[in-house]
């Protein structure tokens, strides 16, 4: 592991190898083939990097977005790596050139999409170069059961069947078993070593909460504790994502809408410009995220719920890579619960694939309403036990009111029996409150036992019951019948007053404690620090790549305690190595100089 340690301290600038990044990179070295589950910023690239740089010949990257190649590989030139893409964003003759170097043993590292690997001219060219590894990144887009499927992953069994002595790293941050197994099954990597690093991110909070007024609640969260920070916020439809962008535009925020159904420049010219601006809001659907290697995403927001407990986990997995303090913030109604059913319902999949996904959606569901520690219950859903918990939740840090809601919960299972469960939320409400609306007497539902007998609960306290009997399995949306609510057997015991249920008794508009959080630590000098920052923006936007490619922040942070006066001062620092201490060392302290002048200058 001598060269390992060599390469990561005199390229990439970092004194030790994170567990398991140590096994995994020899592994690899020694020609053995690993499957690694490690999470977002836990360092999974540096697990291929390393041992194509310490293997002879080049190392392969197949990466599913040709949109983060080119920042990827910008970054990986910085540190004096010789690395190049092959997509279709190059001309021919510059495509000629990239082909040129990797026969002729110029490059280190090649990044192509899956599509282009199957196309007979990169085999051909493959079959006839010297090969370090294969790396196959976002592993889990093989999976037909995950959340990013991706097709022509499919073919990618032809590495180990065209390239057997050729050692392959498949990477992901999101695979529960059922798509750990797949992986393995559809890239033939059962005699692959399995890395699974854990899932737990320490520094995000997650938080939770009912969709009220959701602008008014977004707007708050963002003028509350992120004025000027860079976020994702996500969106069900290509329509909404636009409406809140342009809306948080009129609020004064740098927001950007990002779908599908954008031509394709300007989703480009979006995407750039998150990677490369300061407090930019990327306003998405699910179509934008996968693969962003952006360190100082402060926030992910979700103002619909996510389908799945992996796409939730891999969504706001895109905030704080660089272990600084960050936020998954979302809310939620019964509502998203109903529109992500009728998705479902409608969707060309086999029945089984159905079940699996609303079994899957149940899941999410129940992790929006759980009342104990989120952390825990979310690392449990990908077969992680975490002791204690974690304090860094809403349910730790502001622990939810409960009350005994099963006189309530008989009322409200009665009410769905007595209607012939063919009827919504909002009718059942009306029954139980004794509304007069004509829909009543249309049905003759004023006659009914149960109307009536709920007039001492509001409409939203009904609703959130509603809410949370469908989350615990009484109750299902029937889709085929416009939304109705229906039974389940569970509920049962419950009916005939053999089990007790403890409800969460939901906040009131407007209420809710509020933090403001900043990724800034106290001790940090601001002005110095805004001085830097302006520096690394200037020589990024030199170079036409993303400042975070300079220097990470954490960096920066290492600088301003420090306040290196020399070159030996600044190659301790983390994050720099040989190549950048030559490319920027001077001129950093060259910032800290002129501070130091000007703050001594003002004490005198």
């Amino acid at each position: 592991m001598t060269s390992a340690l060599n390469i990561l301290r005199n390229t990439f600038g970092y004194d030790s190898f994170r567990p398991p990044q140590g096994d995994i990179i020899d592994t690899v070295i020694a020609g053995g083939d690993a499957l690694v589950l490690m999470p977002t910023g836990g360092g999974k690239s540096l697990c291929y990097q390393i041992p194509a740089l310490a293997r002879p010949g080049c190392g392969v990257v197949i990466s599913p977005l040709i949109a983060l190649m080119q920042d990827q590989v910008s970054a990986l030139q910085q540190v004096g790596v010789r690395a190049a893409f092959l997509n279709s964003t190059l001309d021919s003759g510059r495509a000629r050139e990239v082909e040129e170097d990797l026969l002729q043993g110029q490059l280190d590292l090649l990044y192509i999409a899956p599509e282009r690997l199957t196309q007979e001219r990169t085999h051909a060219l493959l079959q006839q170069a010297p090969l370090a590894l294969f790396a196959i990144d976002e592993a889990h887009c093989v999976s037909q059961w995950g959340h990013d499927f991706r097709a022509d992953y499919l073919q990618l069994s032809l590495l180990h069947e065209q390239f057997p002595d050729v050692p392959r790293i498949a990477l992901t941050a999101t695979a529960d078993k059922r798509t750990r197994k797949e992986i393995i099954q559809r890239l033939d990597l059962g005699a692959a070593r399995q890395f699974i690093a854990g899932f737990d991110r320490p520094n995000i909070r997650y938080r939770i909460g009912l969709k009220q007024n959701a602008k008014q609640q977004l707007l708050r969260f963002l003028q509350d504790e992120h004025p000027r920070d860079a976020g994702i916020v996500y969106c069900l439809s290509r329509k909404k994502t636009e409406d809140i962008a342009f809306w948080l535009q009129d609020q004064g925020f740098n927001a950007l809408p990002y779908h599908a159904g954008l031509d394709a420049a300007i989703r480009a010219d979006y995407q750039s410009r998150f990677l490369r601006e300061d407090a930019v809001i990327m306003v998405a659907t699910v179509a934008f995220g996968m693969g962003i290697d952006k360190p100082d995403v402060r926030f992910v927001a979700h103002l619909d719920m996510p389908k799945t407990v992996e796409a939730y986990y891999q969504e706001t997995g895109r905030a704080g890579r660089d272990g600084a303090p960050a936020d998954a913030w979302m809310v939620y109604g019964l509502q998203d619960v109903i529109k992500l059913r009728q998705m479902l319902a409608g969707s060309e999949g086999s029945e089984e694939h159905k079940r699996a996904e609303q079994h899957r959606l149940n899941a999410m569901l129940g992790l929006c309403e759980i009342t104990s520690c989120r952390r825990q219950s979310l690392l449990k859903y990908f077969g992680e036990h975490l002791q204690h918990a974690c304090g860094n939740c809403d349910s730790c840090l502001d622990p939810v009111a409960t009350w005994d809601g099963t006189e309530a919960a008989r009322k409200a299972l009665s009410v769905v029996y007595r209607t012939g469960q063919r009827f919504g939320v909002n009718h059942l409400v009306d029954v139980l409150r004794g509304s007069e609306a004509e829909r009543i007497h249309q049905f003759d539902h004023q006659l009914l036992p149960t109307y009536g007998v709920g007039k001492d609960l509001d409409a939203n306290q009904w609703r959130s019951v509603f809410r949370q009997l469908v989350a615990r399995g009484y109750l299902r949306v029937d889709m085929d019948r416009f939304g109705a609510l229906c039974l389940e057997e569970q509920c049962r015991p419950l009916l005939r007053g053999e089990e007790n249920i403890q409800l969460r008794r939901d906040a009131a508009k407007g209420q809710g404690k509020q933090r403001t959080r900043t990724a800034l630590p106290e001790n940090i000098d601001v002005e110095l620090w805004e001085a830097l920052r302006d520096r690394r923006r200037e020589l990024a936007e030199d170079q036409g790549v993303p400042p975070y490619v300079i220097f990470h922040d954490r960096t920066l942070q290492e600088i301003c305690l420090i306040r290196p006066r020399n070159l030996a001062q600044f190659g301790r620092l983390s994050g720099v190595g040989e190549r950048k201490l030559d490319k920027y060392g001077e001129s950093f302290i060259q910032v800290v100089e002129h501070h130091l002048a000007a703050e001594s200058a003002a004490l005198g």
